[in-house]
């Protein structure tokens, strides 16, 4: 029983506890175990596939280059285009989070990111490769935006910190698995056609089918998982509550559901009496109109950017921008600029003199246009060389 945890942690006796707490104190009672470790390793999973997802296409731009004839802009583009993704529907994954359930959310959307990453390992141009990866951005952004908060509802304020930092361990292993998977997947010489959909399948589009996988295992795993206590608590659902800690407290402890100590929860705070009532409003006013829903997307939008809220939004929005500017922005570009940089060292310089940067990108553009007259022939992106003479002329060598 959790008679010692509450009279340590939250001061109540055990009589009281077999008749009804708070919601803080029902989840002390569900002991810390194998259940809360659990939903913390899925959680950091589902934080790595938003990586895999957006970063991973990075490694395989070089590789896709004379497959679909892209250009520099064009690589640029697929690039950045998963993180427009994130950009435009992360505000909506919160808000649809707050008001339909986060699991209810989540799991679909893994899903959905899962099936347009593999239409997209069969692109067989630049303008379906990159709507596809848009909407890979799109939808995987809902993980990213709703799981800290679904993680964090099945915890206490205790241990609420030390799950959110296991996830954020196992989100880190993830960083360091997607270059091993690149070097595993993209290092093998073999092909096939397939003439249904024309394209001739490489070892870069099945590392991108590798890459979703774990977006399909955590939507099978969190399919099976209980939506948030506390999501359930505020939409009112008392019994329900009762039912997802029960299974929490049954799976920690190896005990039989009913034997949970707590029967009933009480001394409802007002912050819950208000977020059950903007809940209530938002599916009224989604069955009457969806700009009336936007209206309420807005209304809990503004507030944000006025006092006393409007300083601490400005410090994430700055901290953000920092993060992403100086990791993942590096991160998209560097596989392809130590390609540029073997190619020139290689063919043009023979790794005998130092160059800049600017010297190695500017030698080592080449010229769609060029490269599609040759279409018909198979040529790598490690042996296409332009560089410009000191007329400013173009010349482009194709090695056998």
């Amino acid at each position: 029983m959790c008679s010692s945890d509450i009279k340590r942690d939250t001061s109540i006796d055990v009589k009281r506890a077999q008749r009804s707490v708070t919601l803080e104190e029902a989840l002390v009672c569900t002991k810390f175990g194998k259940f809360n470790y659990l939903i913390t390793i899925i959680s950091g999973v589902i934080l790595s596939t938003v990586l895999l997802e957006t970063l991973g296409i990075s490694f395989i731009i070089t590789n896709a280059t004379c497959d679909l004839l892209l250009t520099t802009q064009e690589k640029g583009a697929l690039s950045a285009i998963a993180f427009a993704g994130i950009i435009s529907s992360s505000h909506l994954w919160g808000f649809l989070a707050d008001t339909k359930g986060r699991r209810k959310i989540i799991v679909p959307a893994l899903f959905i990111t899962s099936v347009c990453s593999l239409l997209s390992s069969i692109s067989n141009n630049f303008y379906m490769l990159v709507i596809l990866r848009y909407l890979c951005g799109f939808f995987v952004s809902a993980g990213s935006a709703t799981i800290y908060a679904y993680l964090g509802e099945f915890h206490d304020s205790k241990t609420r910190t030390r799950s959110v930092m296991g996830a954020s361990i196992v989100f880190g292993f993830g960083c360091m698995t997607l270059p091993l998977l690149a070097l595993i997947c993209l290092n093998q010489e073999w092909q096939f056609y397939i003439p249904v959909i024309d394209i001739v399948y490489k070892p870069w589009r099945f590392f991108l089918v590798v890459c979703t996988l774990p977006s399909i295992l955590c939507a099978i795993a969190l399919y099976k998982l209980p939506e948030s206590p506390k999501y359930k608590y505020s939409k009112g659902h008392h019994d329900v509550t009762i039912l997802i800690l029960q299974q929490v407290y049954a799976f920690n402890t190896g005990k039989e559901p009913d034997t949970f100590p707590v029967t009933k929860i009480v001394d409802e705070s007002e912050t819950f009496k208000k977020k059950r009532v903007e809940s209530s409003d938002c599916s009224d006013d989604n069955n009457k109109s969806i700009m009336k829903l936007c209206r309420k997307v807005v209304d809990q939008t503004f507030p944000l950017f006025k006092p006393p809220y409007l300083n601490r939004t400005c410090i994430a929005c700055i901290l953000q921008f920092g993060i992403f500017v100086t990791s993942n922005g590096m991160y998209m570009i560097f596989p392809d600029i130590l390609n540029r940089i073997a190619d020139y060292t290689n063919k043009v310089q023979n790794g005998t003199e130092a160059v800049t940067l600017c010297q190695v990108v500017e030698y080592t553009t080449f010229d769609v246009g060029v490269l599609e007259n040759n279409a018909s022939a198979t040529v790598s992106l490690s042996e296409i060389f332009i560089f410009f003479s000191n007329d400013s002329n173009k010349e482009i060598y194709l090695t056998d």
